[in-house]
């Protein structure tokens, strides 16, 4: 190998005693890991794009809200499990006022982020008929929610969204349904790796099937309103964020204050409930829970086992964050649009040096510029590549890990790059291409 910006030996004894051979095979903890004990030996600084964290501050009013919850001695309490009010009002007007959509008080409840809230779903839905024990993903999809599944003992079914789009989605989906006894049907919207965006149509077909098959859909917003080729940032105003919840009553949403508040570090986010839904009944729930009624269960059930109640302060805080974005005083776009005007720029910089963006297009028009874009390079698969930027001080995931087809391919976080290291990322792509020169 010629010589690389961080020396091969240490690389190598580095991933040599973490034993995952090759490194790109690693989870995403394993591989913030792995890059962690390379910088603490050379001391030099990745370009870090392998893990989908905030690189923005938190929002404001959230940090003051929850001081002063803290100051008012709330922390020595145990919070509802069903959530404080004033954060389940301010869930529903943001609800109302961003999709569209009505929801009452009740049927938002808040969980240790998004995560937590998908494993509560996994918990609920995919024990609802005990016929039926498995989720349908759409993917590519974040990695973890497969994770849960199999900590579960839930049995799972997958294919990639990106070669079905529009008008395709229908059969494919009919086709898939009907090999698995699924309960679920899960994917991110925008999508987490490959930042596709499901249209109304599409999202019509997904509300469709979910009722003639009498599957949930349990539908990821963690990137709440960063599809930037539109102004999502209006409260009751159009356009409003494309969801599932006007297709179908049979719904689950999943929202992160991580990425669209920059509150990741807190572990707060909301399940939004179909009313519904929330009232249904599945006798066999009561298999694992004390009542049949589908609320019931997620509340006192999955969620009580779980954590028993999100955290009292940051309950507050998000409480806070919602009020200020349903007034029209906080627009939390105009920060995050920072993502995608980085995006743009890395992107050049990767396609100079010969890489190649592998989910390029949605449906008609180029893939927008948002938290990720995906990248393959000639002559290597996904994992190989991953450990060979290793060498070069840049970090990514491996597509394969996420349920793509596309296993050249690798994921790229913006969040975590700073614009002060262009520069440096630069420098180090062009050493990658002139030691792996491809031809023209």
């Amino acid at each position: 190998m010629s010589s690389t910006p961080i020396p091969v030996e240490v690389v190598n004894e580095v991933i040599d005693a973490f034993g995952i051979h090759p490194a790109g095979r690693a989870t995403i903890r394993e591989l913030v890991k792995i890059v962690n004990d390379i910088e603490g030996i050379t001391g030099e600084e990745f370009i870090r794009m392998e893990m989908g964290v905030p690189g923005l501050d938190p929002t404001f009013v959230g940090v003051e809200a929850e001081m002063i919850a803290l100051r008012k001695g709330v922390a020595s309490k145990y919070p509802n499990i069903e959530g404080i009010k004033p954060l389940k009002e301010e869930a529903a007007r943001f609800i109302k006022l961003f999709l569209n959509v009505d929801v009452e008080p009740a049927h938002c409840v808040p969980t240790v982020g998004a995560m937590m809230g998908g494993m509560a779903s996994f918990m609920v839905v995919n024990r609802s008929d005990h016929n039926r024990t498995g989720t349908l993903f759409l993917d590519p999809g974040f990695p973890v929610q497969k994770q849960q599944c199999l900590v579960l003992g839930h049995s799972f079914g997958s294919f990639d969204l990106y070669d079905f789009r529009g008008d395709r989605l229908r059969a494919k989906m009919e086709e898939e349904i009907e090999k698995g006894q699924y309960s679920s049907i899960l994917y991110s919207n925008p999508n987490n790796p490959s930042w596709i965006c499901l249209n109304e149509q599409e999202l019509k077909v997904i509300g469709e099937l979910s009722l003639k098959h009498d599957l949930t859909v349990i539908e990821d917003l963690a990137y709440f309103g960063m599809d930037f080729r539109k102004d999502l940032s209006k409260p009751g105003r159009p356009p409003f964020q494309p969801s599932v919840a006007k297709y179908t009553d049979n719904y689950l949403l999943l929202i992160s204050s991580s990425k669209a508040f920059s509150y990741a570090g807190q572990r707060i986010g909301m399940m939004i409930i179909a009313p519904a839904l929330f009232e249904r009944r599945y006798p066999d729930l009561r298999r694992y829970y004390t009542s049949d009624k589908f609320g019931h269960a997620m509340i006192y059930g999955a969620l009580y086992a779980l954590s028993a109640g999100a955290s009292h302060t940051t309950q507050y805080a998000l409480a806070a964050i919602f009020k200020a974005v349903n007034d029209g005083t906080y627009n939390y776009i105009t920060e995050v649009r920072e993502y995608g005007k980085k995006a743009a720029i890395m992107k050049l910089l990767f396609q100079k040096y010969g890489f190649r963006i592998v989910y390029d297009m949605d449906l008609d028009e180029p893939i927008a510029d948002g938290f990720y874009f995906t990248l393959s390079y000639p002559g290597f698969e996904g994992p190989q590549l991953v450990e060979e930027l290793l060498y070069y001080g840049i970090s990514a995931i491996s597509l394969g890990i996420t349920g793509s087809t596309r296993t050249e391919g690798l994921r790229a976080c913006v969040s975590q790059v700073r614009r002060d290291q262009f520069e440096i990322l630069e420098a180090r792509l062009k050493c990658f291409r002139e030691n792996h020169p491809v031809p023209e």
